[in-house]
């Protein structure tokens, strides 16, 4: 089966994508990057776009599907989502996408196996249509993404509790935003039910749920207006200690720049 790779092209409002993988195949999840951006990030690692077997989608907004369409029909890459999604997709103005072949369907819950890998799609609460993670499984090892997502509900939560590897959200530090350049209705939006995890929410359910088998955590979709990755990290890493966790790995993701390929595990 070989080597279970986790490598995040950008993850960011101006754009987000993350590669699953192995060696010789993967996956990406979410197609808000330019795609020749997302050629020459995989180039870096030896991986060609024929590698790519398929793009899951999380939700319809546009730093998440903005090149979906020259992945999916021009570079012939299945997409795979929920017809909410795609409907949503149709309704989105700031975008103009045209889907057919690459077009796949699955009903959100439902578990997708594709080779070596199995996609679990569980809901999460943000304000778009079917918005949702993945719990990815690899042989025994399970990579959960949960981003974009105003708290952690009962399903997200009880993915992470079986997570070895976790990608979650550390959107926005609450002093940051309070205080920041977003009009009143733009703050509402993001700190609501439906909107974003602070630093805060992400630490503090970190600490509560911390589980022996969770070893990798990576922050995603950081703020650039209402955060930075050290004081997410140091937020999160705050609130850890406090209790005594030290993960194996815990990192910020780059908000617009890929950051390293990692190996989370090998079969």
């Amino acid at each position: 089966m070989g080597q279970f790779k986790f490598y995040s092209i950008g993850s960011s409002s101006n754009g987000n994508c993350y590669f699953v993988g192995t060696d010789d195949y993967g996956f990406l999840i979410d197609a808000g990057i330019p795609v020749r951006n997302v050629k020459r990030a995989l180039k870096e690692h030896n991986i060609a776009l024929e590698q790519i077997f398929g793009i899951f989608l999380t939700h319809d907004h546009t730093d998440h599907v903005q090149y979906v369409e020259g992945l999916g029909e021009v570079h012939k890459i299945p997409i795979y989502a929920t017809k909410e999604v795609y409907e949503g997709i149709k309704r989105n103005s700031r975008v103009k996408v045209h889907l057919t072949d690459s077009r796949h369907i699955f009903r959100k819950c439902e578990a997708v196996n594709i080779r070596d890998f199995t996609f679990q799609s569980f809901p999460v609460s943000h304000d778009a249509s079917d918005c949702m993670g993945y719990a990815i499984t690899f042989g025994e090892k399970t990579l959960v993404i949960a981003t974009d997502l105003g708290f952690i509900g009962k399903e997200a939560a009880n993915h992470i509790a079986k997570a070895n590897f976790l990608v979650i959200e550390a959107n926005y530090d609450e002093n940051m935003l309070k205080n920041g350049p977003y009009p009143y209705h733009l703050k509402q939006r993001v700190s609501s039910h439906t909107g974003h995890l602070s630093n805060v929410h992400t630490a503090n359910f970190l600490a509560d749920n911390w589980h022996e088998n969770l070893t990798h955590v990576f922050l995603c979709h950081i703020s650039g207006d209402n955060n930075t990755p050290e004081i997410a990290l140091q937020t999160v890493s705050n609130a850890l200690s406090a209790k005594n966790i030290v993960p194996k790995m815990l990192i910020p993701l780059n908000r617009t720049e890929p950051t390293e390929m990692v190996i989370l595990s090998e079969k």
